[in-house]
């Protein structure tokens, strides 16, 4: 299982163009550091798009559902250090998902992602799940040039707090794929056939989006030194 937990937080969102730079900056040394030293968060990975959009995709692999609303957690988010503060004004769009992993297979995380959304009517929902958890995604890492999938699902709201507050109410997530691989062709091709009309849709899933990422940057717990 390539994912650390049971659980994860599935962002996607904007950054105003002009504050992107200092963005990455401020992600990859402060926030990211700050997040992964709150007890219960064990990787989290920020990707940006090659395909698609929006721009930023991050995923935060936590050991459970409960972290994201503990108080460590929420104690940081009402609690802003004052660069967290400037940069939330330039957020655009943030989609965050407080998930639980249904699924993942395979090893490891390549340097190429896609990102699939979508959402099943409630009544189609189990029969959707069953062939996604049976059928076709156990499969995925013995393809050319992929390695890992990941199946999410949203399960419960995100508490409003001061950061979102500053940038925007955040939407909630619904179901998501992640698919991660090491040959760049051969994730887009594989996203393709899932939200092609035999895929996901043939299954009810609605219609799904797709976008493609590149790994920018990753940090493990097990890294930060408190």
């Amino acid at each position: 299982m390539p994912l650390l937990g049971s659980a994860a937080m599935l962002l996607s969102f904007d950054i105003e163009g002009h504050a992107v730079e200092e963005h990455d900056r401020w992600h990859t040394h402060e926030h990211l550091p700050e997040r992964l030293a709150i007890p219960g968060f064990l990787r989290g990975t920020r990707w940006i798009a090659t395909e698609g959009q929006p721009r930023y995709m991050v995923v935060y692999e936590v050991e459970s559902l409960a972290i994201l609303a503990s108080d460590a957690y929420l104690s940081r988010l009402n609690n802003p250090s004052p660069w967290t503060t400037r940069m939330m004004v330039h957020y655009r769009g943030m989609n965050r998902g407080l998930c639980t992993v249904l699924g993942s297979f395979g090893y490891g995380q390549g340097g190429t992602a896609a990102l699939i959304r979508f959402a099943a009517d409630a009544s189609r929902a189990s029969p959707l799940g069953r062939w996604l958890l049976e059928d076709e995604l156990p499969g995925v890492p013995g393809l050319p040039g992929l390695g890992s999938v990941h199946l999410l699902q949203g399960a419960q709201a995100a508490a409003m707090t001061h950061e979102q507050r500053i940038r925007g109410a955040d939407r909630a997530a619904a179901s998501a794929i992640v698919v991660t691989g090491y040959d760049a062709g051969a994730v887009a091709a594989y996203a393709q056939k899932l939200c092609a009309a035999s895929g996901l849709p043939h299954h009810e899933a609605g219609e799904p989006s797709c976008a493609i990422y590149g790994c920018s940057y990753s940090l493990a717990s097990t890294e930060i030194t408190v």
